[in-house]
């Protein structure tokens, strides 16, 4: 189950990417998206993961509530156009076109179309990304006990 205020922020991003009159490929990741697929999850904060385009839009779209502006970001393991918000007191780290270091070198961006599912969450069909795709990208992050979680999420199903 999501607070008020996941509720309220997640609508407010919602239609604001629906009322756009670009064309949007995001989708939830992170505690938030495992909570409305029905893990029993409490999160915290909110976090997009989108296409370089949709980055900078929210970007755009959010710039009342930026903390710091979406930008080309990295560190050794991972990389993307990132940008970080404080919408309505909530956290919404937005993350676009993430590549992953494997074996020493950066892997190709996967579209992220590819990766995602729809919820259907108080009347919206949310996109999320897969949880299976999440459980992996946790363990090459070396998350491995959010991973292991995912996994028996999934197999429980």
């Amino acid at each position: 189950m999501l607070k008020d205020k996941h509720i309220k922020v997640l609508t407010k991003i919602y239609n604001l990417l629906q009322n756009s009159k670009e064309k949007t490929c995001w989708g939830l990741t992170g505690s938030t998206s495992f909570a409305i697929q029905g893990m029993d999850v409490e999160p915290h904060d909110m976090d997009i993961q989108a296409d370089e385009s949709t980055a900078y839009l929210l970007d755009e779209l959010l710039a009342d509530y930026v903390i710091q502006p979406v930008k080309f970001y990295g560190n050794k393991t991972i990389r993307s156009h990132f940008g970080k918000f404080i919408v309505d007191g909530m956290e919404v780290e937005v993350m676009g076109d993430i590549q992953k270091k494997n074996n020493g070198e950066w892997e190709d961006i996967i579209p992220l179309v590819r990766l995602l599912d729809y919820v259907n969450w108080n009347g919206y069909q949310i996109p999320v990304l897969k949880l299976s795709y999440e459980a992996e990208a946790y363990r090459k992050l070396g998350r491995i006990e959010r991973a292991a979680q995912l996994e028996e999420f999934i197999k429980n199903r």
